[in-house]
């Protein structure tokens, strides 16, 4: 399999100050977030994924290019799609992996997590792969490795999930490529939702035609007017004649008070329901980053429709977190590994 990871960008990229996601080249050193990152950076992921991403008949197979290489997976928070599949990215880069349970570890003794990277990098970790329930606790950690240490945000608090957001453009560029001519809507818990964040910031650099977000009042950010979309709270009215429908997941874990009447109440006004999908495009897709709460936010029907590309996400996830990786590792000098 040929892989083209040492591609440039076609135009220069500046880099703004204080980015610590970017070398001084505009390459990929930490993948923090894809607010500040520059379209050519989002391409390059997506068509470094695009050669990763292999034919069922050949799914698992290995390259060398990352072996010799420690990644540390550190999930603060649960996850199933997420973990696993960067571990089996990391795995069919050929890199050694090292999965830390959290709630087994030092840190459930009062060990700090400075402290914990400072003894993981003692054991030469190259990477860490990291989720946190608290924003900004992967800029934290990027800020106190070392050069040659890299960090990967796996979902950071209600802040960002970048890979999350790169595996959903790729899905949607598979189906739909050209994004100037797309009308995308985002429906559901935006006020909770790192994804959707990520989401946002990814449509708006790749230069998507109209970008809609579809919420009650109370599950919508304050000033997300501000982050170029049109917002809507009726559903039928915003998904009107869209190409791609991303639903959100209802978080309730992250809400503090009450955001909905009642889960019950939420699928009558929100949920996505096959007659409710007739308003969109023909060929409309719809997504969902998971996990799904069914009869919550979508049928059963429209979850495992024709429309529907929830599990192609998924597979994506593999494919867009080998680049990712693939991109950032560094070796012992701070150069790039590839």
């Amino acid at each position: 399999m040929s892989v083209d990871t040492q591609a440039q960008p076609t135009q220069p990229v500046k880099v703004k100050p204080g980015n610590i996601q970017l070398d001084q080249n505009g390459k990929l050193r930490h993948f923090l977030a894809i607010e500040g990152l520059p379209k050519t950076v989002l391409t390059q992921i997506l068509d470094t994924a695009e050669s990763f991403a292999t034919p069922r008949e050949h799914h698992g197979k290995k390259v060398d290019l990352l072996k010799g290489h420690t990644i540390a997976n550190l999930f603060f928070e649960p996850s199933t799609r997420t973990r696993t599949t960067f571990e089996l990215a990391a795995k069919r880069l050929s890199a050694d992996v090292l999965n830390i349970n959290i709630s087994a570890s030092s840190s459930s003794k009062g060990e700090t997590l400075l402290d914990m990277l400072r003894n993981l990098e003692a054991m030469h970790i190259d990477m860490f792969v990291v989720r946190h329930g608290s924003s900004g606790a992967a800029h934290f950690i990027a800020n106190n490795v070392p050069s040659h240490v890299s960090v990967l945000n796996a979902g950071d608090g209600s802040h960002e999930h970048p890979t999350q957001a790169m595996l959903d453009m790729f899905t949607i560029r598979q189906h739909k490529p050209d994004f100037p001519s797309l009308r995308v809507a985002i429906v559901g818990d935006l006020m909770h939702s790192r994804v959707a964040r990520s989401q946002i910031h990814a449509l708006n650099t790749l230069g998507v035609g109209e970008l809609r977000v579809i919420a009650p009042q109370t599950l919508l950010p304050a000033g997300v007017e501000k982050l170029g979309v049109q917002v809507y709270q009726n559903l039928e009215a915003g998904i009107k004649d869209v190409d791609v429908i991303i639903m959100l997941r209802l978080q309730r874990e992250r809400m503090h008070g009450a955001y909905i009447p009642s889960q019950g109440e939420y699928f009558r006004l929100y949920g996505m329901t096959e007659q409710r999908l007739k308003l969109a495009k023909p060929d409309v897709i719809v997504m969902h980053p998971g996990p799904i709460n069914r009869g919550v936010e979508m049928d059963s029907a429209v979850a495992d429709g024709p429309h529907s590309v929830i599990l192609e996400q998924v597979s994506n996830g593999i494919a867009v977190r080998m680049a990712a990786m693939a991109m950032t590792m560094r070796n012992p000098d701070g150069s790039s590994a590839v």
